[in-house]
């Protein structure tokens, strides 16, 4: 049994989700990023502006007690200037002040040290005469300053200390010498946090109007910018798609009209081929039948007697001459023509493969002229089309025949190559040379005539030539899959 698992949902909704994203305008991707970034940025200063409102208020709420604290406790504690503990009069002072008092209502405990870290006074009778170390609210009122704090206490805290409120403002204040100005003691005192989280509750409340009035007003306004770059750059990109198109479309018929003209040279060839073949066929029927047929009454004169004898019998010397010239003028005209319809005709070369007709022409070379030509073949594909047969066996008599022409008896070699995708044409020989430059100022058809028709059927024409070194010439040419063709005909 085949077991068929079903993808979960939820693995899909990410990467749905983040298509959409990458698929929505840039104005909503800003949209969407930016708002979650200035959420952030808004959560994190607006808690760091409560926590220094909150910090700036506690200083002001402790600092404004601490200014009735020493008012209260400065006048009953004078006598530590001079000694180092209260008298009990002036601790029952400092209880019926705290009880009668309605700055006793405000203060929830209070506690007098010394400048060693001894508790004096205390609304904890237990605590009165303990040393503890000296932190940091101690120290800083030890040195003249006020220190303020929220203290948050711990559940033990408030058991021991009989006070249920879990949070309370911690205030240390300096007590100094009405003559010295020197701090002779310590007030330390808790109060309730009312005030302090209605007054921070307030500069909260107005900080976080004030900040998120900013951040929304920068939002909008980025907003708008990249709302209207976004717009921009949407139009652009439609009429780049626009351009695109038009574009690929007028590449599309350049390439039809590309192909269209490649088909009409090739068909030009083909006619052409078939112009050579009829011209070689009235050559051969016409002026060379009737050199022939000349040449023939000639050869009949000749062996005539008696035509302009003198009185020997023998024709004058004369005569003989003029017909001897006359036959010879014919013959050499008749083996012309001859040659001229033999270049011009093409063999039946339609049902031959790429190598044999390589073999062919080389053959046809090596009687007509008697030098030798090296031929190496190695052919993966044998058969092609009727048009790269033709070129092929045009390039190679006519190269064949430049080098005849131009390096008569230098060593010759044809090298043919050939895979699925191209044939691979490479003709060599050792002669002197020639220089490229000074043949095509000259307007030589048959390099030009080569190249072009080589051209014309996609491939690479490219010839090298040193002086006393030799001439190489290199082709490639693609091979289509071959089609049923005859060839050219009458």
């Amino acid at each position: 049994m085949t077991e068929t698992r079903v993808p979960n949902p939820s693995t899909l909704k990410p990467s749905a989700t983040m298509n959409m994203f990458r698929n929505s305008s840039l104005a909503k991707q800003f949209l969407i990023v930016s708002f979650a970034v200035l959420l952030a940025g808004s959560l994190v200063i607006g808690w760091w502006i409560g926590k220094q409102v909150q910090e700036s208020v506690v200083q002001r709420v402790g600092s404004v007690t601490a200014l009735y604290v020493d008012a209260f406790v400065g006048s009953h504690v004078q006598s530590l200037g001079s000694q180092s503990e209260l008298t009990p009069a002036e601790i029952a002072l400092l209880n019926s002040d705290l009880r009668n008092t309605k700055l006793g209502e405000r203060i929830v405990s209070l506690k007098v040290w010394n400048k060693k870290g001894r508790v004096l006074f205390s609304t904890d009778p237990t605590a009165i005469g303990k040393e503890f170390q000296i932190e940091e609210g101690l120290a800083a009122a030890l040195s003249g300053n006020i220190y303020s704090a929220v203290s948050v206490r711990s559940s033990a805290e408030q058991a021991e200390h009989d006070q249920p409120l879990p949070r309370l403002i911690e205030t240390y204040t300096p007590i100094r010498e009405d003559r010295t100005g020197a701090v002779i003691a310590v007030a330390e005192f808790y109060e309730r946090p009312d005030e302090l989280d209605r007054l921070a509750g307030e500069a909260q409340f107005n900080s976080w109007i004030r900040v998120v009035g900013i951040l929304v007003l920068t939002y909008l306004c980025l907003f708008a910018l990249v709302r209207r770059g976004s717009r921009v750059i949407e139009e652009q990109q439609k009429e780049l798609t626009d351009k695109v198109a038009q574009l690929v479309g007028l590449n599309a018929r350049n390439m039809q009209l590309q192909e269209r003209v490649i088909a009409a040279a090739q068909h030009a060839a083909a006619l052409n081929e078939k112009f050579l073949q009829r011209i070689s066929a009235d050559i051969h029927d016409g002026p060379s039948q009737d050199l022939g047929f000349a040449l023939m009454q000639i050869k009949n004169l000749e062996d005539a007697t008696g035509i302009g004898a003198d009185s020997n019998g023998m024709p004058p010397l004369g005569e003989v001459n003029e017909l001897k010239q006359a036959k010879a003028a014919v013959e050499s005209a008749l083996k012309d023509l001859r040659a001229i319809s033999a270049n011009i005709d093409l063999p039946d070369i339609a049902k031959l493969g790429l190598g044999d007709i390589a073999a062919r022409v080389v053959r046809d070379f090596q009687i007509k002229t008697g030098d030798g030509v090296e031929l190496d073949i190695s052919m993966q594909v044998v058969s092609a089309s009727f048009r790269v047969k033709i070129a092929l066996y045009r390039l190679l008599q006519e190269s064949l025949a430049n080098t005849f022409r131009h390096a008569r008896h230098a060593p010759c070699r044809v090298k043919l190559r050939s895979t699925s995708l191209a044939l691979s044409i490479e003709i060599s020989d050792q002669g002197p040379g020639f220089d490229p430059v000074a043949v095509l100022q000259k307007k030589r058809l048959g390099l030009a005539g080569m190249r072009q028709r080589i051209e014309m059927l996609g491939g690479s024409f490219d010839l090298v030539t040193t002086p006393n070194v030799g001439t190489t010439i290199h082709v490639s040419i693609p091979l289509e899959e071959a089609k049923e063709e005859d060839g050219p005909h009458n």
